[in-house]
């Protein structure tokens, strides 16, 4: 029996037809890589970029008037004293504001309060620099309507014991108001601005565990074990 071999054939595609396809894909191609290196050192795309310099803008101003928070705990300092561990020492004083004698009178607190101070201070600049960098936009600290009650409350209180406890309850607050924005930070700005992301994330970590020293600082020294901070916004406080 003979044998035949059956071919499927189809009609050729003619060459200019291929080269275009060709042109089209590499085009593609280059299109994708450079998004992606775009979106990884420029702003952010579609609604990621408002939530960005939404967020960048509320974590200026909200380390902003921790500044002054803690600097009416630990006092302030034009320079360093020479001691590396001295007790005593307080902080630079924020732009606008004179001297300050500290009015906490625990070392621990003040010791937490000058941390706090420097941290926040290296935040500020952090996210100045991604706005600049992303947005070039430029935001200079503002003081909230929340930072101006709490400091107002802070400096209306006597220096010493009554102070300690209301700065613990306070600065508790006003760290609590920090950790859902950044939480919402961690999933809603630009999944390609690792940096951001890394920066929220040690933003939350910090919070919640300053949080958790002052509440146990609040139980051992003054019997305060039922503390719970609060924002002051009921469906923030309520949600669980």
């Amino acid at each position: 029996m003979k044998r035949t071999n059956l071919y499927f054939t189809h009609p050729a595609m003619p060459v200019s037809r291929c080269r275009t396809l060709a042109t089209r894909a590499l085009a593609g191609l280059a299109l994708v890589a450079i998004t992606g290196t775009a979106s990884a050192d420029g702003p952010g795309r579609g609604s990621t970029a408002t939530f960005e310099k939404n967020y960048l803008v509320f974590i200026i101003d909200h380390h902003y008037s921790a500044l002054r928070m803690t600097e009416l705990a630990a006092g302030t300092d034009t320079q360093r004293n020479a001691p590396v561990s001295n007790p005593g020492e307080g902080t630079s004083p924020t732009p606008g504001y004179g001297a300050t004698v500290a009015k906490a009178s625990d070392d621990q607190i003040r010791s937490m309060s000058r941390q706090a101070n420097r941290t926040q201070r290296e935040e500020i600049m952090k996210a100045q620099r991604f706005l600049q960098d992303w947005y070039g936009m430029q935001h200079q600290p503002q003081l909230t309507a929340d930072g101006q009650r709490m400091i107002a409350n802070l400096e209306s209180t006597p220096a010493g014991a009554q102070f300690n406890q209301v700065f613990l309850r306070t600065f508790s607050n006003h760290h609590l108001s920090a950790l859902a924005p950044s939480l919402h930070c961690q999933v809603k700005s630009d999944i390609a601005h690792t940096p951001l992301h890394r920066y929220c994330e040690n933003i939350v970590v910090a919070q919640k565990n300053g949080i958790n020293d002052m509440r146990e600082m609040l139980c051992k020294k003054f019997g305060d074990c039922g503390f719970v901070p609060a924002t002051g916004d009921r469906r923030k406080d309520q949600d669980f």
